[in-house]
């Protein structure tokens, strides 16, 4: 997969902010030798489903599916946080799931 980045049309309105994304987020934390990506990204995914964060969740599906997990753990691991996060936001995630594996075939 390559190398995660904050939106660059952002910048222009927070310059600062994505500097931060891209060398402390992406640049650092991403890159930490403690979790492989592909378990970074299962757990950023979790997180963010179970927040509700479905802007952000699409991106991260697909950054999920670059880093090795399947439509098939991800669809367990959204199956299974339904019952601790809650059953709108897993079914929403889901449904982005969904979406992102759609794409992809069709691609």
């Amino acid at each position: 997969m390559a190398k995660q980045s904050a939106p660059q049309e952002l910048a222009g309105i927070a310059p600062k902010l994505v500097e931060v994304t891209n060398e402390v987020l992406f640049g650092d934390v991403w890159e930490r030798p403690g979790l492989c990506p592909r378990d970074r990204s299962l757990v950023t995914v979790s997180v963010l489903a179970a927040l509700y964060r479905g802007e952000q969740l699409g991106y991260h599906l697909r950054v999920a599916l670059g880093n090795g997990l399947s439509v098939e753990e991800l669809s367990e691991a959204i199956t299974h946080l339904a019952f601790y996060a809650g059953w709108p936001n897993a079914m929403t995630a889901i449904t982005l799931l969904k979406q992102v594996a759609d794409e992809q075939a069709t691609a």
